[in-house]
């Protein structure tokens, strides 16, 4: 741990808020599309959670439309968001699904993964297997350039060859693996048909999908403790696991919000919500940037004695539009339809019956009924989304904590 991990909460909560006017306003000034996003705001301003949270969500799909618009008009391949122009400052760029590029920039960890290294027991002078890709998507860059802050030495075994793969592990001896929990699964079972051992991997570190504890215990019965972390090629690190595995704690350079999908809402403290992010990175100075994943933050501290918040890892997407009769219902509307009345503390529209025969309900928990509450709330349905449903008002805490604004409950047989 270093002594960033372990200082006062409010000691880091003072530094992160002191840094946000000074980001904003370099967002705006370095970053053409923070200009336009961030039009009329006075950085200085922005000072506390409060105020962040009156800043625009900016979610990846239209980080993608910007940066295809900009492809047409000016040839800016990232939109507008990278402060970096091609050369020595930037070594590589890199291509994400969709596609979106993302810059890397020179400064030492860019990505900031060295925390989550260290974390998962890596120490300086090991040599570290990363089997995360090297061609397109930043992952394999992510991990080595961590690695090397770290002070280790890597190869880079990027993904497929399976007994080259467990060749390489057993005559270079590595510490421990990187990449995905899936892939580390195939190499060992393949060592096992090859008969062939691989004592020295006692650790891992693994990313990029859903790592269960069943499998988890399955490494463990194999001698290998593996820790999971959590990264985007947008934002870098996000949060990592120790050695308590309670939870993932949050990186030191990012400022985390739960919120409301759909909104730019923040949610109290344990409740389901979208995953938004504003990091500190000068060279993509990404502000209230949407994950579309979902999670939930967690009370207290982590046991290890690292005092940052820590959040439940990833939930599933916040992403729940849905077509109904022909037409798009997003969580957003079903946000604005609650926002206008008080009495709503929270909504879920239930989508149910069959593809070109489905219904709507609008399950709203409110701790009082006026007479004339559900008539109204049905009027503005069909206002915001053009589309007719019933109103169920559920007493408050009846709803699940799942993060799900739109549940889609019909039947594709």
């Amino acid at each position: 741990m270093d002594a960033l991990e372990i200082r006062p909460p409010a000691e880091r909560e003072a530094a992160l808020l002191a840094a946000l006017p000074g980001q904003i306003a370099h967002a705006r000034t370095a970053s053409a599309a923070f200009a336009d996003i961030l039009s009329g705001i006075d950085p200085a301003t922005v000072t506390s959670r409060a105020a962040l949270a009156q800043l625009p969500v900016t979610r990846k799909h239209e980080l993608l439309e910007r940066q295809q618009a900009a492809r047409q008009a000016s040839g800016d391949i990232f939109g507008g968001f990278s402060a970096l122009r091609y050369g020595a400052h930037m070594p590589h760029v890199f291509a994400s699904p969709g596609t979106i590029y993302e810059p890397e920039g020179t400064r030492k960890d860019y990505w900031r993964m060295a925390r989550a290294l260290y974390a998962a027991g890596f120490r300086p002078g090991q040599l570290l297997h990363n089997s995360f890709s090297y061609h397109f998507v930043p992952a394999g860059s992510m991990m080595e350039t961590g690695a090397h802050a770290l002070g280790c030495t890597v190869f880079p075994g990027g993904t497929g060859q399976t007994e080259q793969q467990v060749q390489a592990m057993a005559e270079l001896q590595p510490a421990g693996y990187i990449g995905t929990p899936s892939f580390l699964k195939i190499i060992i079972e393949k060592a096992a048909e090859m008969k062939v051992a691989l004592p020295s991997v006692t650790r891992a570190l693994v990313s990029g999908e859903a790592f269960p504890p069943s499998l988890r215990d399955w490494f463990i019965d194999r001698g290998i403790a593996g820790y999971q972390c959590y990264a985007t090629a947008d934002l870098g690190l996000i949060a990592y696991e120790t050695e308590s595995r309670e939870g993932l704690v949050l990186d030191e350079s990012v400022v985390v919000e739960i919120v409301r999908p759909g909104t730019g809402d923040p949610v109290l403290e344990g409740e389901v919500g979208e995953l938004v992010v504003t990091t500190l990175n000068p060279d993509y100075p990404l502000i209230r940037f949407g994950t579309g994943d979902l999670s939930a933050l967690l009370p207290g501290t982590c046991p290890s004695g690292r005092t940052n918040a820590r959040i439940k890892g990833w939930m599933g997407r916040a992403d729940q539009t849905v077509k109904v009769r022909g037409m798009f219902v997003h969580p957003g509307q079903v946000a604005e339809i609650a926002r206008r009345f008080p009495e709503v503390i929270k909504a879920r529209l239930v989508v149910s019956g069959e593809m070109a025969s489905d219904s709507m309900v609008l399950q709203v928990e409110t701790a009082s009924a006026p007479a004339g509450l559900e008539p109204r709330i049905s009027e503005a349905i069909r206002d915001v989304t053009k589309l007719r449903a019933t109103v169920q008002l559920l007493a408050p805490g009846s709803l699940p904590n799942d993060g799900k604004v739109i549940e889609d409950a019909r039947s594709y047989k």
